[in-house]
């Protein structure tokens, strides 16, 4: 395994191996630029959601913009309090006792998902602790039900008959976590005044109040300045400070794969097979069906390919698209907006080489420059997630 932050001598000459994650800097501060507007206006703060993007190679640009970090999990508290200048928030849907330990003393918020949990943890903190608690507001926008917060049977949050004033008065902050991907503001702006009506006489009471993440306001057009004032009427109404938690938002359209196409096969529809798999690169892909988008193809393209992957799953395809010239054995293929859900899910399915992951950097002059190496896997990685020697 490489050491991170290595410049890659020549990489602007020679091409790099394929399959890696490029992550370019420039694309990471137009997001970033947003999110400072988004906080100027509206004095929200924002931290990072490190269930979406935990690549701490790049956390010295993120840094500078975001006020720290969010997690699913005790790794990712360490990981946000080592690497992470700002504020560490601690949540997980089940803590042990021994993951409570491991965080209260590095975490500036520790959020339980339920009565329960909050009660029988809340002894094992410092009296010094910010303790919050998840509330499942039972409105949501998400287009699968699969990440639906407020689906039926969920077993994320506290509903409003769960929550007695007896339980707030614990409390430091609450947190609503009901959006996945949601790039309509309007919508946004309905359940945020659904959640002050309901739950105002809890929210006056804390001090603190996170609106959790999957909130798209870099998507292109969004109404970023209507969103500042709904948030910080929001806070003023009941005098807290509020915190969002983007992933993609901050990382989108930041990232690419680069796959190399190894075999092309023909069964009725041409496949181009290349140096990767959605089951161990890009799982998202396959888990919500949302085929990806690749640079090159276009959809006047007179050559029709299904890309798939170099995996034994049936169905592992990366998606299918239209190329204007016929590919060949070689060819490099770009896949977009490849950061979200991605690096952090990587898996040693089928023994395949790991993608390496590069950042380039923007030069003082504002144009792209150099590229680091953040990191390169290679058999010994994956025999150590197996097994000691």
């Amino acid at each position: 395994m490489s050491a991170v932050n290595t410049t890659v001598t020549g990489a602007l000459n020679a091409p790099l191996k394929t399959p890696y994650f490029m992550i370019h800097e420039d694309k990471l501060l137009r997001n970033l630029e947003i999110c400072k507007q988004l906080k100027d206006l509206s004095d929200v703060k924002l931290v990072l959601a490190l269930k979406c993007f935990s690549t701490w190679g790049t956390f010295d640009t993120i840094s500078k913009y975001l006020d720290g970090t969010t997690s699913s999990g005790p790794y990712e508290v360490q990981l946000g309090h080592e690497t992470f200048p700002g504020e560490t928030h601690a949540y997980s849907v089940g803590y042990s006792e021994d993951d409570v330990i491991a965080v209260r003393d590095i975490a500036d918020k520790i959020i339980f998902n339920s009565v329960s949990q909050l009660e029988r943890m809340q002894p094992l903190l410092s009296a010094s602790s910010s303790v919050g608690l998840r509330i499942n507001p039972e409105v949501s926008y998400a287009g699968q039900d699969l990440a639906d917060p407020a689906r039926a049977y969920s077993r994320l949050g506290v509903k409003k008959a769960g929550l007695t004033a007896e339980t707030v008065a614990k409390l430091d902050g609450l947190m609503f976590h009901m959006n996945c991907e949601n790039k309509d503001f309007v919508a946004y702006n309905t359940i945020l005044n659904t959640i002050s009506q309901q739950f105002s006489a809890h929210l006056d009471q804390v001090s603190w109040v996170s609106l959790g993440g999957g909130l798209f306001f870099t998507y292109p057009g969004y109404l970023v300045a209507e969103l500042a004032l709904a948030l910080k009427a929001f806070a003023e109404k009941h005098q807290v400070q509020l915190y969002l938690e983007p992933g993609e938002a901050v990382i989108t359209d930041t990232t690419d794969l680069v796959v190399s196409v190894l075999d092309i096969v023909e069964n009725d529809k041409k496949t181009a097979i290349v140096d990767s798999a959605t089951e161990a690169h890009r799982l998202d892909t396959l888990i919500y069906n949302e085929p990806a988008s690749f640079s090159e193809a276009t959809p006047e393209g007179e050559h029709p390919y299904i890309i798939g992957s170099c995996s034994c799953l049936a169905g592992d395809i990366f998606g299918e698209a239209n190329f204007p010239q016929p590919l060949q054995i070689g060819d490099r293929l770009t896949i977009k907006d490849s950061a979200g859900y991605t690096m952090v899910k990587l898996n040693w399915f089928n023994g395949l080489k790991m993608p390496s992951i590069y950042f380039q950097r923007v030069d003082i002059d504002g144009v792209q420059g150099h590229i680091e190496s953040l990191n390169q896997f290679d058999y010994q990685d994956f025999k150590a997630t197996l097994g000691k020697a």
